[in-house]
């Protein structure tokens, strides 16, 4: 039973892990997106401009 219990914290790391993937992928784009991108876009130029 000790290999239960070895396993089931890297077991339970992986499978939140792979939510909070799939979370973060599935929160990409969007309508906010285009307003993300022009302000990164807004601050590297500026950023270069210096």
């Amino acid at each position: 039973m000790q290999y239960i219990e070895a396993l089931t914290p890297p077991t339970v790391m992986a499978v939140f892990f792979g939510l909070m993937i799939r979370a973060l992928f599935r929160n990409q784009g969007g309508a906010a997106a285009a307003k993300e991108d022009a302000v990164a876009e807004a601050i590297t130029s500026s950023q270069s401009a210096q």
